[in-house]
């Protein structure tokens, strides 16, 4: 039996969990899932430019982990664009730095330490808002074992 996963640092939450290609139902496609580790490395070195050693900093991790997330990454990327497959990002050992919030009125995405529990979007004022970390189970580890927040 292998070592347990520890979790690996993500800054926030990816503010969608689903691709697939236009015009096919979800239904039709065959799903891959991309851990939160994964996507993770794969934003780090692909989408920030980052090295292998300055994104296994980032993410708490040693360098070759990080190699490993980002070529798996990278082969579910290329079966989703090649292959025509839905993408969805869920999953793996990971702790949030950071929390994602959504406006339901106006649509705004903004950042949001994880201690706070009440939130108004800065762009509308609005207090109809959604928890993306609360989506990914992300909550328990750190607020308690309440599953979702309140607002």
């Amino acid at each position: 039996m292998g070592r347990p996963e520890k979790q690996r640092k993500v800054v926030s939450p990816p503010s969608f969990s689903m691709f697939k290609p236009a015009g096919i139902r979800s239904q039709y496609l065959e799903g891959i899932t991309l851990t939160l580790d994964e996507y993770e490395a794969f934003r780090l070195a692909d989408y920030d430019g980052l090295d292998h050693v300055e994104g296994a900093e980032r993410m708490n991790i040693s360098r070759p982990t990080f190699t490993r997330l980002i070529a798996r990454a990278r082969r579910k990327v290329a079966a989703l664009i090649v292959d025509g497959n839905a993408l969805v990002i869920e999953g793996g050992a990971v702790h949030f730095s950071e929390n994602l919030i959504r406006c339901l009125d106006c649509e705004t995405h903004f950042p949001s330490p994880l201690s706070r529990r009440r939130h108004v979007c800065p762009e509308c004022g609005s207090s109809r808002i959604e928890d993306i970390a609360a989506k990914f189970g992300h909550g328990r580890c750190c607020r308690g074992n309440r599953g979702r927040n309140e607002m």
